[in-house]
């Protein structure tokens, strides 16, 4: 079901260029979940390939979502609330600005691309990254109040 979620926020938030949550949510679960928030994330992946194509494009949504994971794995559980309000943010609007660096492996492996044509592909989407950054850090404050929210919930139908 969360990786469902993250699904229809990426289709609901489509029409704006490289804003959406997916972000938010990728920290959230691993916040929540840890190990197991590797399963909506990847249902997430699945969803994506089955709706637009598994074309080559998509390979890179393999792997690229991995680094997000791993940084807020880094966040421990139970984050001092100081701390988690701004590593959170940080973190996912580091994924946004860094997202073009991340996909470029997969677009010079496919398109056999040297070094400088990748490093002018990165240059030419540097743009949208900046705008996926600030989407990313502004939807990344959500995170701290969202996991408080959630921690809540999960405790009432004795999850934790």
């Amino acid at each position: 079901m969360l990786g469902a979620i993250m699904f229809a926020s990426d289709l609901a938030m489509e029409m704006l260029p490289n804003i959406h949550i997916l972000g938010m949510l990728t920290v959230l679960f691993t916040a929540l979940f840890r190990l197991k928030a590797l399963i909506p994330i990847y249902v997430y992946v699945f969803l994506t390939g089955l709706f637009y194509g598994f074309a080559i494009w998509w390979v890179a949504y393999l792997y690229i979502w991995l680094p997000l994971w791993g940084l807020a794995m880094l966040v421990p559980r139970r984050a001092p609330a100081w701390l988690a309000c701004i590593v959170y943010p940080v973190i996912t609007c580091l994924h946004g600005l860094f997202f073009g660096v991340l996909y470029a492996p997969a677009q010079a492996l496919f398109f056999r691309l040297t070094l400088e044509e990748t490093i002018a592909w990165i240059g030419a989407g540097l743009v949208f990254d900046v705008v996926h950054a600030i989407g990313n850090l502004a939807a990344g404050l959500l995170v701290y109040p969202l996991r408080e929210l959630l921690s809540k919930m999960l405790k009432r139908v004795g999850y934790y």
